[in-house]
C-alpha cells in the first residue's frame, strides 16, 4: 500500500526545517547507498547525525507521534532517525530497492526496514522533475507532493526519482519497523481502523457495532503484532 499522508508538518514546521537545513552543508549522498543503490544514486545529503539532521529529525518525529493517520498506517515499533536529501542540476535516483536492514552511523540502533518515507520539504512548484515513482503488481504510482505532506510506502517496492531539471527538490526520508510485519495484514488493519473511525463519527463509539469491530480489530492486533 502506498499512502500519501497530509500536512504531517505545517507550513511554518517547513519553514523552520528549511532555515536548519539550507544553512547547513551537504554532502555526496551515496554515504548512505547500499551496492545497488551507490551505481544509480545522485543527489546531496546531510550528514547522518549531524546536528542539523538532528534537530530537524526531532521535529519530524514529534509530528509523527501526533498524526493518526501515520500511527494508524504504520503501526510504528522503531523509526529510523530522518535523513535528508537534496535534488538539483539534473540529479536523480534510479530504479532500486531499499536495504532490508538498515543501522544507524555511531550507534547500536538498527531496524528491519518494511515501510519507507518521503516527506517533502519543496513546493512542487519550485522544482521541475523530482516525482518519487514506485512500482508494485499494479503498476506505477508518482507522487510530488507539497511541503509538509509525506508518502508511505512498502520498503519491498522498487522504486526511483526522476531528473530535477529545475530548482532543487529537498526532502526528508527514513524507515520504519512496523510491529506487523506483514504488508497485507498492515493494510488490512488500517482499512479496519479507518472504517471504525468513520463509524464511530457517525453514530458515536458506543455503537454495539463500533464495538465490534473495534474488539475485532484488535484481536487481529494481537495475533499479528510483534512488540
Amino acid at each position: 500500500m502506498m499512502l500519501h499522508i497530509e500536512q504531517v508538518l505545517t507550513k511554518q514546521q517547513v519553514a523552520q526545517c528549511r532555515q536548519v537545513i539550507d544553512a547547513a552543508e551537504w554532502i555526496d549522498g551515496n554515504v548512505t547507498a547500499g551496492q545497488q543503490s551507490a551505481l544509480a544514486k545522485r543527489n546531496m545529503q546531510l550528514p547522518e547525525g549531524s546536528p542539523a539532521a538532528r534537530q530537524t529529525g526531532e521535529i519530524i518525529l514529534d509530528a509523527l507521534e501526533r498524526c493518526p493517520r501515520f500511527v494508524s498506517a504504520a503501526l510504528p515499533l522503531k523509526v529510523f532517525p530522518p535523513l535528508f536529501n537534496r535534488y538539483a542540476g539534473g540529479q536523480s535516483f534510479g530504479i532500486h530497492v531499499d536495504n532490508a536492514i538498515r543501522a544507524y552511523t555511531g550507534g547500536n540502533f538498527r531496524i528491519r526496514t518494511d515501510l519507507s518515507c518521503t516527506l517533502f520539504l519543496a513546493e512542487p512548484e519550485e522544482y521541475d522533475g523530482g516525482e518519487l515513482i514506485v512500482e508494485d503488481t499494479y503498476g506505477e504510482h508518482r507522487a510530488k507532493l507539497p511541503a509538509g505532506d509525506m508518502v508511505l510506502y512498502p520498503s519491498t517496492s522498487l522504486h526511483r526519482v526522476t531528473e530535477v531539471t529545475r530548482g532543487a527538490r529537498v526532502a526528508s526520508f527514513f524507515w520504519l519497523q512496523s510491529m506487523v510485519r506483514d504488508d497485507g495484514q498492515r493494510t488490512l488493519l488500517f482499512q479496519l481502523d479507518t472504517t471504525i473511525q468513520q463509524l464511530a463519527a457517525e453514530k458515536g463509539h458506543k455503537d454495539a457495532a463500533v464495538v465490534q469491530l473495534t474488539g475485532i480489530y484488535h484481536n487481529l492486533l494481537r495475533r499479528w503484532a510483534d512488540s
